[in-house]
């Protein structure tokens, strides 16, 4: 007999003083447009988190473009169209990269029916992810690029949601549209800056800048930077073999650069908890 997932959402964890309220521990990441690095920053974070000692779930949640198992080099016996089919519950679907010490739950590369879930099912999904992530320190949502309907059903509940950006007029643009409508949206919502590629942090620093100018003069909001990734030939190198960066150049730039980020991460979400 098989599992079903749909309508039905997993059972809710009960409540636990060791546990995360439902969605803080979830990161989102996005972006205003693609080929801005998002991808390969998810899966490096998660990778970073696991080895700070953190129990990290990556999820694939660019639903019909998914390659994070690609990136990777990995084969996953069971996958995101396999629970939207219903054949498989999320908790089964997630799997164990031993490389890299954390879960992944991969989606379907070139499966353009998962883009098109009608809106019970997409919310089922999320709730199911949700639940799913009270049995992780962290919860990290590979989101596609832009914002559709997927990314703000999948996004808007996250705890924190990082927009990944470059120095290119065209992300920077569609990176405050994203801002924009998520912040009007949800007023409540975290969102940070992400600068990927950049020459040097001075120059990340500057992408940046350009951002918060807009947003403080239009918005009359101030998201923080979260972190700033330096333009590094060692990446590229990690993507081409389906090697992760921490993995096969734990000593360079970018992958420091993402140590320290997922650092802050942690540290801004345990004086959170404190207060």
């Amino acid at each position: 007999m098989t599992e079903k997932v749909f309508p039905a959402s997993a059972p809710t964890a009960p409540a636990s003083n060791v546990r995360p309220l439902r969605g803080r521990n979830v990161i989102a990441v996005a972006s205003g447009k693609g080929g801005v690095g998002k991808t390969w920053f998810s899966i490096t974070l998660a990778h970073a988190l696991a080895r700070m000692g953190k129990n990290a779930l990556l999820f694939d949640g660019d639903l019909g473009l998914a390659n994070v198992d690609i990136q990777l080099g990995f084969q996953p016996k069971r996958d995101l169209g396999q629970v939207i089919e219903g054949t498989v519950t999320l908790q089964r679907a997630a799997e164990r990269f031993p490389d890299g010490g954390f879960d992944i739950i991969a989606g379907r590369s070139g499966s353009g029916t998962l883009a098109t879930l009608p809106s019970q099912a997409l919310s089922s999904l999320r709730n199911d992810l949700f639940d799913l992530a009270r049995d992780y320190d962290y919860v990290i949502m590979d989101m596609g690029a832009g914002v559709d309907r997927t990314v703000r059903t999948l996004c808007g509940p996250a705890g924190t949601t990082l927009v990944v950006t470059n120095d290119e007029p065209t992300s920077i643009t569609d990176a405050y549209a994203f801002i924009k409508l998520t912040h009007v949206t949800n007023r409540n919502a975290d969102l940070r800056v992400v600068v990927n590629l950049a020459q040097t942090l001075k120059e990340g620093d500057r992408t940046y800048g350009t951002i918060l100018k807009a947003c403080q003069n239009f918005l009359k909001f101030k998201p923080p930077l979260a972190g700033i990734i330096r333009r590094d030939l060692k990446v590229r190198d990690a993507i081409r073999n389906q090697i992760p960066i921490l993995t096969r150049s734990p000593g360079s730039d970018a992958a420091n650069d993402v140590l320290q980020l997922a650092q802050r991460l942690v540290k801004s979400k345990e004086s959170v908890e404190k207060a």
